[in-house]
């Protein structure tokens, strides 16, 4: 037989074998195209999947399967060309059915080869993937409207946090403004006796200063309390708490220390660490009602372990654990225990501001706070503090007084509240000093470069319109080195950040007496910041 008969035959078998085998297939529609993309060849799959019989869809373009919006793009097209240029092309998408319904596909375009490497026809295959595609939405769609859901839990419970918050603000609030808004109206009584007007007038006193206690507490919760770190032994601090921690809890409480290294030396606010040291201590205290023993436990760790949801943390620390041997936390409350105001202890025996300060000191210092409980067993606080690099710890904050600074200051009050400030002026000229107020930082600046610089002191607000108390403190420092600055604030988030400033601050509201205290002394060694202790909740 001759050799063009022999390869004609050839041929004839492959494609009726080729057209067998697809036709047997209805899983996958199979069909070939020549190479302008005409459809040569049709098996029963593709009849099945996209309602066209071979004789009816042999010689039309494979595009009529596309929707109108993949066709206006030039998908068929751009198709072919990538197959053409390297060997395939898969894809998935929207395809139409005859009678115009859409239906999801998974589609592969090979490109066909003649022995020449021309290209001379595409072979395509298509699998019907609606189930999927549709089972994939719903899955996707639950998925959505289960985050959906628990986003709006999310955000109703953020409310109700915010809504306990303010009132619980309100509530307190409202009582201390009830004691110095009755103190101040009995006060106007001109029969009023000395004695009832000295009782009136410490009343008023003392609420203010449970008033700033208040906000203290809310501004450590909210990690935007102004920190003034220092380099501090843990173990020595609480050591020098004991006669106010064993006063606290009574004879009835057995308070043992068990130091597992000393120094201990963290570097926190110290202040802040005896507050919450004192709160921790006044929760065990409270836990144990018929008496029972608190342990105080100081050792050196090597990471935060995983605490409500979080991953672990490497690390120095040093971890302060406040133990007790009373009732537990009830495991309902256990999730709410940090949040302020949540409080499960009667009318009139606590604020539910302790352990949300602790919370908000630990978390703002770069630490971890971590309770364990068990109802009737005690529970154990552990705070976790970063561990002081290289430092030695620092003194208790002994301030001494300036020497060589006479007792009449010459003063530039920066001021830009009108109430504040004038007030601040008459007590600073009440008690002998040379005042000059300026409401701005600008004003400020040009009193300064007026005079030289020479006052004694710059005692400025921080938050003010324009240039802040902080960016004046800097410039007066950098155009006058030796000037000293005092900055007056009751809420900056400047100043609740680790490194905001490097100067002395008195937190408002302030008395007349820390004003004064102050503005005439100096921390021993040149610290940051004066100020005065802080009772606990």
């Amino acid at each position: 037989m001759p050799t063009d008969l022999v390869r004609t035959a050839e041929a004839l078998t492959g494609d009726r074998r080729f057209e067998l085998l697809v036709n047997a297939i209805s899983d996958y529609a199979i069909y070939l195209l020549d190479r302008n993309g005409y459809i040569t060849s049709w098996n029963t799959g593709a009849q099945r999947f996209k309602g066209y019989r071979a004789e009816e869809i042999v010689g039309q373009h494979f595009s009529r399967f596309y929707t109108e919006e993949d066709r206006a793009r030039g998908l068929p097209q751009y198709a072919l060309s990538v197959a053409a240029e390297k060997g395939s092309f898969e894809a998935e998408g929207w395809r139409v059915r005859k009678d115009g319904t859409r239906f999801w596909t998974s589609a592969l375009i090979d490109a066909v080869r003649d022995d020449h490497g021309q290209v001379i026809g595409f072979a395509k295959v298509t699998r019907d993937m609606t189930e999927q595609r549709m089972a994939q939405q719903a899955l996707q769609e639950s998925e959505q409207r289960v985050r959906e859901a628990q986003e709006a839990l999310a955000q109703s419970q953020k409310l109700e946090a915010i809504g306990r918050l303010t009132g619980g603000v309100a509530h307190d609030f409202n009582n201390l403004l009830t004691i110095v808004r009755g103190s101040a109206e009995l006060l106007r009584r001109a029969t009023l006796s000395d004695e009832k007007r000295l009782r009136y007038l410490d009343a008023i006193v003392n609420t203010a200063d449970r008033a700033a206690l208040l906000t203290r507490q809310l501004l450590a919760f909210a990690r935007q309390q102004p920190l003034q770190p220092e380099v501090f032994d843990a173990a020595a601090r609480i050591r020098g708490l004991m006669q106010i921690v064993e006063t606290t809890v009574g004879a009835a409480i057995r308070v043992v220390l068990e130091f597992e290294q000393e120094p201990a030396p963290v570097h926190a606010d110290p202040t802040q660490f005896e507050t919450t040291v004192l709160n921790l201590v006044i929760n065990a205290r409270d836990a144990m009602p018929e008496g029972g023993e608190l342990r105080i436990c100081v050792r050196m760790v090597k990471e935060i372990p995983p605490v409500r949801g979080h991953a672990a943390a490497l690390g120095d620390f040093v971890a302060v654990t406040v133990r007790d041997t009373g009732t537990g936390i009830d495991p309902a409350a256990l999730g709410r225990i940090f949040e302020p105001f949540f409080t499960t202890k009667a009318v009139n025996k606590g604020t539910g501001l302790g352990l949300s300060q602790a919370y908000g000191f630990a978390k703002q210092s770069g630490g971890e706070i971590d309770v364990m409980t068990a109802l009737g067993q005690g529970t154990a606080f552990t705070l976790y503090l970063p561990q002081a690099q290289g430092g030695h710890a620092s003194d208790s904050g002994v301030t001494i007084p300036e020497t060589g600074q006479p007792r009449t200051l010459k003063l530039l009050l920066v001021e830009d509240n009108e109430t504040v400030g004038e007030f601040a002026r008459s007590v600073l000229a009440d008690l002998g000093h040379e005042v000059t107020w300026v409401t701005d930082g600008g004003a400020a600046l040009e009193e300064l470069e007026r005079r030289g610089g020479q006052f004694d002191v710059v005692f400025s607000d921080v938050v003010m319109p324009g240039i802040s108390g902080i960016e004046l403190g800097r410039e007066a420092r950098r155009r006058w080195p030796g000037l000293r600055v005092v900055l007056a604030s009751g809420y900056s988030h400047v100043l609740a950040e680790p490194s905001g400033h490097e100067f002395e601050l008195l937190e408002k509201p302030y008395s007349v007496d820390r004003l004064t205290t102050v503005l005439l002394r100096r921390r021993a060694g040149g610290g940051r910041g004066l100020r005065e202790p802080q009772a606990p909740a």
